[in-house]
């Protein structure tokens, strides 16, 4: 069975599918093809059906990515077939948290940055300041310009592979 990633942001144009194709590409480098599914949802139904925020499409493929996407709302029963919700920003977390229908569910969730290698400035930090939830962030770009796209997907793929290296460790010790 295979590892079940959902990567999760507000409606699913953005930071949710960049992030989807960011770690499906770091999958397939890692071998993990069939081993681990990654997806992607929004906490709200906004732009349900529509595709990625031109944007998103052009940082991604201007860095090497692939993205073919339909926005889609998070549903509470995806829980059950998950084993890991990844929250682009605090708000998100607080929102998945209400919809997980168990405690196990909830323990399901974490912020996608939670996974990033601390810069030498913030390694600097105490790690109470570092682990802050709002320092985990990653910025919502929608309302500004191809800056904003590009610093979310250097967030991205930092996080990434960090989150990688996390789910390899799952999946090879479902296989031992």
């Amino acid at each position: 069975m295979p590892y079940r990633v959902c990567f999760v942001c507000t409606g699913n144009i953005c930071r949710s599918p960049m992030a989807e194709y960011v770690f499906r590409a770091h999958v397939e480098e890692a071998g993990l093809h069939g081993l681990v599914e990654v997806d992607s949802a929004g906490t709200d139904g906004w732009h349900e059906g529509e595709g990625a925020d031109p944007r998103t499409v052009a940082v991604l493929r201007d860095n090497g990515y692939d993205s073919d996407h339909t926005a889609r709302r998070f549903q509470p029963s995806w829980f059950s077939r998950l084993d890991l919700v990844i929250a682009l920003d605090a708000g998100h977390l607080k929102a998945l948290r209400r919809l997980a229908p168990t405690p196990e569910d909830a323990a399901k969730i974490r912020l996608l940055r939670s996974y990033a290698r601390p810069s030498p400035e913030s390694a600097a930090q105490a790690p109470s300041v570092r682990a802050a939830d709002d320092d985990l962030d990653v910025p919502d770009p929608y309302y500004g310009g191809m800056d904003g796209f590009e610093e979310c997907l250097e967030m991205v793929e930092e996080a990434s592979l960090a989150l990688l290296a996390v789910v390899q460790e799952h999946v090879e010790g479902r296989a031992a």
